[in-house]
């Protein structure tokens, strides 16, 4: 199973209530689009803040964010080091345990990094009664936490395999990027009865670009260079939430995708290293 079909089938709807346009919805990313930075390095210094990662798990994803600062682009061998080290971490695990980590952190971390104006424009779909859905690389069950803390329809993430409520350390499918979340989106419009024409998507990466094109409305939101310069040449609406257009990321340069992953981690390094001296 593709990464996008897994996150279609995982998708659980959050609200019930009437949707005065039902051939219609709303898909958001969430780095940077939807809160300030990166939620996986939040999860993660949430993480490393009840000592849940070990040493070596951390140093594998400061290998991976370093080199891929760097270069300043992906690559397997970046992707494969990130998405090991974080089922190694997951593995054995119970699903309800982790998502009441992803309740905690979100909590205490992430409601104050939420765009206000992101969430203005997601609260103005549903208003409209249509369902709004959140599209990230982030694991499925911190997206979820975050679509339903925010009152949306539900979420789209990257699908980790489980049997019996426990993690195998396994991904059905890979990573929820690029590409595969317009796959993710599509397979969610059929099983929902979506127009696509009709729909809507918002995201600030020009790694994003094949979601946004998949609907009939794209928006840029707190857009990198090339989506901005994509963004005007296409005549797409740009909404910009910075404070003078400045990135506020906090400690870490924004990475798209599975590099934000690695980062994450890496930061939680520092972190730890900050508490054991402090």
């Amino acid at each position: 199973m593709s990464a996008g079909e897994a996150a279609a089938a995982a998708a659980e709807r959050d609200l019930a209530l009437p949707e005065a346009d039902s051939s219609a919805a709303a898909f958001f990313d969430v780095d940077n689009t939807m809160m300030r930075g990166a939620s996986i390095y939040y999860f993660a210094r949430g993480l490393a803040s009840r000592k849940l990662f070990t040493m070596r798990d951390l140093a594998m994803f400061a290998w991976g964010q370093a080199a891929f600062r760097i270069r300043g682009t992906e690559n397997a061998e970046h992707i494969g080091t990130a998405k090991e080290a974080a089922l190694a971490f997951v593995a054995g695990q119970k699903v309800s345990d982790l998502i009441t980590l992803c309740e905690e952190i979100y909590d205490d971390v992430l409601a104050d990094r939420i765009w206000t104006g992101t969430r203005t424009l997601a609260l103005q779909h549903l208003d409209a009664g249509q369902q709004v859905w959140l599209v990230t690389a982030t694991p499925v069950e911190l997206a979820r936490v975050i679509a339903h803390r925010l009152g949306l329809t539900g979420a789209l993430g990257t699908v980790a395999e489980t049997v019996d409520g426990v993690y195998t350390g396994r991904l059905v499918g890979n990573l929820l990027h690029g590409p595969a979340k317009s796959e993710a989106v599509r397979a969610l419009a059929a099983r929902e009865g979506l127009d696509l024409a009709r729909c809507f998507a918002y995201s600030d990466s020009s790694n994003d670009l094949p979601m946004l094109k998949t609907v009939g409305h794209p928006h840029a939101v707190n857009p990198d260079s090339d989506l901005r310069d994509h963004a005007k040449e296409h005549e797409w609406p740009v909404h910009d939430f910075r404070t003078g257009r400045k990135v506020t990321m906090i400690a870490l340069p924004a990475a798209a995708g599975a590099g934000a992953l690695a980062g994450g981690v890496a930061a939680g390094v520092a972190l730890r290293r900050h508490y054991k001296n402090s």
